[in-house]
């Protein structure tokens, strides 16, 4: 049956369907192969180049790359763009950040694929949100608001022992809206922070 699918037809159908990233139960439910047969198809097709593997059991076109935030949500998920990234993004930080960072309810994580780095911090379940939709290239993803990535930022430093972010635009920061979120966190130091640094 894997000989039956030539690589026009799978490229085809799958694009098609705008399926930018997929996996082997998109396979199964868009050409009807038994899970083997999937394996051996995803196995051969990556083999020869003609998709890539991006972690194991994720998939893309090389042609048809979506963009790295929409990436990032799918690569790991539940997760939004934050910290780091999400700074920088919105002008709340002048530095320009390659390693697209992210925060999750499940464990941290790090995954290296299309020669990026995509990281993922844990944070607790309370404080998951603060996030908004974007727009990439047709495409949407998650990414935190200024002030949650600048109070996610400042937590996770807290719980390294590292110093509060001292070099930003406090222009880009409403004050009342971060210590909404740093409640969030029942955290007195990191409200302390949020505060200080925002005066």
């Amino acid at each position: 049956m894997v000989k039956l699918i030539n690589q026009t037809i799978f490229s085809a159908k799958i694009k098609e369907r705008k399926l930018y990233i997929f996996g082997a139960n998109d396979i199964r439910s868009l050409f009807g192969v038994s899970a083997g047969a999937t394996s051996a198809l995803l196995h051969r097709y990556t083999s020869k180049g003609f998709i890539l593997k991006l972690k194991r059991g994720l998939y893309a076109f090389p042609d048809v790359l979506p963009p790295d935030v929409y990436l990032a949500n799918k690569l790991y998920s539940p997760s939004y763009i934050s910290l780091e990234f999400a700074l920088s993004y919105h002008g709340v930080i002048p530095e320009t950040v390659y390693e697209i960072t992210s925060v999750s309810t499940k464990a941290t994580r790090r995954f290296e694929t299309l020669g990026k780095i995509f990281s993922y911090r844990k944070i607790k379940k309370a404080a998951y949100t603060g996030y908004e939709i974007k727009e990439q290239q047709g495409l949407n993803f998650n990414i935190a608001n200024a002030e949650k990535a600048f109070v996610d930022t400042n937590y996770l430093r807290l719980k390294n022992k590292q110093e509060p972010i001292s070099r930003f635009n406090k222009e880009k920061i409403n004050s009342k809206k971060a210590m909404a979120y740093a409640m969030l966190f029942n955290n007195k130091k990191l409200i302390s922070v949020i505060k200080t640094t925002l005066q």
